[in-house]
């Protein structure tokens, strides 16, 4: 058991770690260009992929000590360090649409920016789009495997850059043939798709925070429990997350003439279903005699 969480752990923060490498070289690339040309696209892409290398090493911080085990003041885990990570990160990326929305909206009013089009202009957001859908898929590849919200935060984050550098690109043509204000605007919408995604994530980060409970996984441990032979009511379900395990506690109702033993062993059966359908789940089952179920 102990080998295989090591190398769950080892496995996650290798690919955290990768993607903090891939920013950093997706930044000084685009950073570079952008001053280069004075093309707001990309050194808004730039800064956002900059805000990404803070996002990533968030990332692999989180997952390097969420995934350390219970202690006596920490007894549900540190799961949690996952979610402050990836609410941090929408933090700072409300920052970067705030900033990119008043930049672009300056340069429309205000005064009209030369762009340099430039062979390099495109090459970079090119190659930025390669890097960032191999990121991307490894990311999700891994945070799938092992429901890693920070994983799947920092996935999001490298998916929205696909999009971004592509409207980018189009503002580029658009600037090749002296429509220069389709830069600032290219930048304005690489504001909005990054604004859309951050508001999901940042909902999804608080939710887990304030131990909302996911409805739909409710209804289907229900579905699930109540299928197991010798269970016959199933209520009080609760529910939290805590980075990727989710906890889950619930009482199930069996008949009052089954001994001790028997209705243990119906418990054992609802928590290894429970384990084996949804991924990183710790249950917690009280039974009780059919006799008590209120009406």
């Amino acid at each position: 058991m102990s080998n295989t969480i090591n190398k769950e752990h080892k496995e996650k923060k290798l690919v955290a770690l990768s993607s903090v490498i891939a920013a950093i070289v997706l930044t000084a690339m685009k950073l570079i260009v952008g001053v280069l040309t004075g093309s707001l696209g990309i050194l808004s892409e730039a800064l956002h992929s900059a805000l990404d290398l803070v996002a990533a090493i968030m990332t692999y911080f989180a997952v390097k000590f969420a995934d350390k085990p219970a202690d006596a003041e920490h007894q549900y885990g540190h799961g949690k360090i996952e979610n402050l990570s990836a609410l941090g990160e929408t933090l700072l990326l409300f920052m970067t649409c705030i900033w990119i929305m008043y930049e672009g909206i300056h340069r429309l009013v205000i005064h009209r920016t030369h762009i340099d089009i430039t062979v390099w202009s495109f090459a970079i957001m090119i190659i930025s789009i390669i890097i960032d859908l191999t990121r991307s898929r490894a990311l999700m590849r891994t945070a799938k495997k092992y429901n890693s919200q920070a994983l799947e935060a920092d996935a999001l984050h490298f998916s929205t850059d696909i999009l971004s550098s592509a409207v980018v690109i189009i503002g580029l043509i658009c600037a090749y043939f002296n429509y220069h204000f389709a830069d600032s605007i290219a930048a304005m919408i690489v504001a909005l798709i990054v604004f859309h995604v951050s508001y999901k994530l940042g909902k999804r980060s608080i939710d887990a925070l304030i131990d909302r409970s996911p409805k739909e996984l409710q209804i289907n441990i229900k579905d699930l429990a109540k299928k197991i032979p010798g269970v016959t009511h199933v209520h009080n379900i609760r529910l939290r997350t805590s980075g990727s395990v989710t906890f889950v506690d619930l009482n199930i109702h069996v008949d009052s003439s089954l001994s001790i033993e028997k209705a243990h062993e119906i418990s054992h059966i609802v928590e290894n279903e429970i384990k084996n359908k949804f991924i990183k789940c710790e249950v917690h089952i009280h039974a009780e005699p059919e006799s008590d179920t209120e009406s």
